[in-house]
């Protein structure tokens, strides 16, 4: 988390450290500009379940949140799919960890770093917040690479991401990004650092990253798809989003055993979530942003984790069917305030 610790902070880390110890290039260009911000608009008839039934599905659950709210959701079969303000620019909390991971494997191709290599943890490199290297680890433990880029999103932790930002570099998981299709999707410093900030003005505006709900699912399609990096790196990356800790949001309503590959973020007035939910009828995109939230508590029935866990249920129920005709039948939509 990107403020001095505070008993919010020791909350999160309560709720995240409790477990156990212990991803994408874009999709067409065409696809993605075939969404707008709009008024509702719908795209011809359907053989599978209505984009409308989808809005009538997710737009009370927005409407009702008492805060700013970015959603985009995408069939990865059908193509169908809900989007309400897509394209705007949200703080992500811990979600900016996820384009941080997909830079690490890149730069693990490139040869630019070795995951295997040994990294040495010092006094100096623990802060505050969510994880567990600064509470139960000792000054002088030797961790690899590969290992605190899973800390860091299976439990999010803070002191992990630092670790892997001194190592690949706090700037070049945004230049990744953006020669990926990514230009909205950036880490803008160290947690906890705000002194390291690579992007100052956009730091003062959004904290610790930044994004759009559409990046976030075209992000997660091309790591599902395997485009991102190499087939055994999206393997490995899927694997450490599927084990991410935080029960609170996408998972909490979903039946028991449900798949989700996920990363989510947590602040004061902050809550965000994306991953792939493995529906009945196939795999599934889901991105959830809000921000200036009212309900500030550190509880699991925080609104704004209650508006991931909804929203993530009422996707799941959307496509509870066997999977159905093609991408040809899908439709879109899109709604505003």
């Amino acid at each position: 988390m990107a403020s001095a610790l505070t008993r919010s902070s020791r909350s999160e880390l309560s709720a995240l450290a409790g477990c156990t110890l212990a991803a994408l290039l874009v999709t067409t260009a065409s696809a993605h500009a075939g969404h707008t911000d709009a008024s509702p608009v719908t795209a011809g008839p359907s053989k599978t379940a209505s984009s409308s039934t989808l809005e009538s599905l997710l737009m009370p659950i927005i409407r009702a949140h008492k805060g700013k709210v970015a959603v985009a959701v995408k069939h990865l079969g059908t193509g169908e799919s809900f989007r309400y303000h897509g394209d705007q620019v949200m703080p992500t909390a811990s979600l900016c960890k996820f384009p941080v991971m997909i830079e690490a494997y890149r730069q693990a191709a490139a040869k630019e770093v070795d995951l295997d290599s040994f990294i040495t943890l010092r006094k100096e490199h623990k802060v505050p917040g969510s994880g567990v290297l600064t509470y139960h680890f000792s000054d002088g433990t030797r961790i690899r690479l590969r290992d605190a880029v899973r800390l860091m999103i299976v439990y999010s932790d803070n002191t992990a991401t630092n670790l892997v930002l001194d190592a690949i570099g706090i700037g070049s998981t945004a230049a990744t990004m953006e020669k990926m299709g990514y230009p909205n999707t950036k880490i803008h410093s160290k947690v906890f650092r705000r002194d390291t900030s690579v992007f100052p003005e956009r730091s003062k505006q959004f904290g610790l990253g930044s994004t759009t709900a559409d990046e976030m699912i075209r992000l997660c399609e091309a790591v599902h798809r395997k485009q991102v990096v190499s087939p055994s790196a999206c393997d490995e990356m899927l694997d450490h989003l599927r084990a991410c800790d935080d029960r609170d949001k996408l998972p909490k309503l979903l039946p028991p055993g449900t798949k989700v590959a996920f990363k989510t973020g947590s602040l004061e007035d902050t809550r965000t979530a994306a991953g792939i939910i493995e529906c009945p009828a196939g795999p599934v995109a889901v991105c959830v942003l809000s921000f200036d939230n009212e309900d500030h508590r550190w509880m699991p029935d925080n609104a704004g984790n209650v508006l991931c866990a909804q929203v993530a249920r009422a996707v799941y129920d959307h496509f509870d069917r066997p999977a159905a005709g093609n991408g040809k039948d899908a439709k879109s939509t899109g709604a505003a305030h």
